[in-house]
């Protein structure tokens, strides 16, 4: 990304979020996009494209009651 009024290279980062899976859901209906590893980098080159973005498969996942202070 370039900056538009300078034109330099800025550094920057996008969360991208779909759908939330089965396991998520109860606690929200949108959830970050987790790439497989052997996707990772065929997305950072270009090479694919929004058929990576889907929900994550629930076994991919832990998840354990927090703090409200988190």
């Amino acid at each position: 990304m370039k900056n538009p009024e300078t034109g330099e290279p800025m550094t920057s980062c996008t969360i991208i979020v779909r759908d939330a899976n089965a396991l998520t859901r109860p606690i929200h209906d949108r959830m970050p996009v987790v790439l497989d590893k052997a996707d990772i980098g065929r997305w950072l080159n270009g090479e694919a494209g929004s058929e990576l973005l889907r929900p994550v498969a629930e076994d991919r996942l832990r998840m354990w009651p927090v703090s409200r202070r988190v």
